[in-house]
């Protein structure tokens, strides 16, 4: 499994950005597919969650509202939208993968930057 994340950049407060995580190497049947960030000096948290087949969706309290987790299976792309992004919203942002009937994800893109200025 190959994951690519984009979209990263730097933005005011109150801006919105789109990130995007290409997936290939496999189908995703079964799979649920996440987005991570991890600030500076701060471990890695989850941001939202999608599962492949139906769609549905989980969030962090902290971007429950404002973030929105999508994607579209004929691409084999996942979207994070970030609106109203917040200064607290700093962090490298990383997609990741979770297979069938596992706990834990097993397989992660190399991160995206996203810096929100006040």
């Amino acid at each position: 499994v190959q994951l690519q994340a984009s979209g990263g950049g730097m933005v005011q407060s109150g801006d919105s950005l789109r990130l995007s995580c290409a997936a290939s190497g496999r189908t995703f049947t079964n799979y649920v597919m996440g987005w991570f960030r991890q600030a500076p000096g701060k471990e890695r948290e989850f941001v939202a969650s999608i599962t492949w087949n139906v769609g549905t969706s989980s969030y962090a309290d902290s971007v429950q509202g404002r973030f929105t987790i999508s994607r579209v299976r004929v691409e084999n792309t996942v979207y994070l939208q970030m609106n109203s992004l917040e200064p607290e919203d700093t962090a490298v942002y990383y997609c990741a993968a979770r297979p069938p009937m596992s706990r834990s994800y097993s397989s992660w893109g190399q991160g995206t930057q996203v810096t929100v200025s006040s």
